[in-house]
């Protein structure tokens, strides 16, 4: 476990108001608040995102990355996100602004998803209309799946590249992303872990596919032409969503909400 990850106090739900959860080997508290939702009656994977914002709503920082918003209490409940999850779902232009790699489990987190009957492997997805794969998910021996178009311009030379099973093809012109994730779970992939970028984030939401959203409040002001968490032209009809847990250290606020049931 690193040693630098901090404690973590808890605000809500009311009942556990003013714990306080430190850092632990394979972190069972975070690991029961983090449990992966379940799936809807009727469908057979379960979505949740996870983005962070600053004060004034920016997704980003001046440099366009979400990592200049973050911190260390943000990172130690993204890990255990990602530990329970079996697949991230992340938009290509995300990808390339964020270097994504191939992802790995973190050590002191196998355990407990091996306990689950987990792959011990994170699965990562690509959404990407065109498909152009960024430069670290090439030629790695741990290839991502691309949802992608019958209209892709470079189909065939992705099936050629990760080989046909990784390539789903979910859409004539646009991407279905209700497809997308039906295909996923047939390869037993139904624990989605969304993490942006904001359009794919919207576009999850305008369909009715997120369960949950974990959103971090992150203690800074940027202003500037940054994305929201969630971003499109066009007004989503206002959806309510109920808090299921809110955390804190240092000013971080680090929310997870339940969207869609009820």
């Amino acid at each position: 476990m690193p040693r630098d990850l901090p404690p973590l106090d808890v605000l809500l739900p009311l009942d556990q108001a003013g714990a306080t959860l430190l850092p632990a080997d394979c972190e069972p508290a975070l690991h029961d608040l983090y449990a992966h939702p379940a799936a809807r009656p009727g469908r057979s994977s379960a979505v949740r995102a996870n983005m962070i914002a600053t004060l004034d709503g920016a997704a980003q920082g001046p440099d366009g990355r979400s990592r200049s918003i973050n911190g260390p209490a943000d990172w130690r409940v993204f890990r255990v996100m990602r530990a329970v999850a079996d697949v991230v779902l992340v938009g290509a232009g995300t990808a390339r602004a964020e270097g994504y790699t191939p992802l790995t489990v973190p050590a002191d987190l196998r355990a407990a998803r091996a306990a689950r009957g987990q792959d011990p492997a994170l699965a990562l997805a690509l959404v990407s209309a065109s498909g152009d794969l960024p430069p670290g998910l090439r030629g790695t021996d741990r290839p991502p799946y691309v949802v992608t178009t019958e209209a892709c311009p470079r189909l065939a030379e992705l099936r050629a590249e990760l080989g046909a099973d990784r390539v789903l093809v979910t859409g004539a012109d646009t991407v279905d992303l209700g497809a997308a994730l039906v295909a996923l779970a047939e390869r037993g992939l139904a624990r989605v872990l969304a993490e942006g970028g904001p359009r794919l984030l919207t576009d999850l939401v305008r369909a009715d596919l997120v369960d949950e959203l974990c959103l971090t409040t992150s203690p800074l002001l940027v202003a500037g032409p940054a994305l929201r968490a969630v971003q499109g032209p066009e007004w989503l009809d206002p959806l309510p969503v109920r808090p299921a847990h809110l955390l804190h250290h240092d000013g971080m606020l680090l929310g997870r909400w339940t969207l869609g049931r009820g």
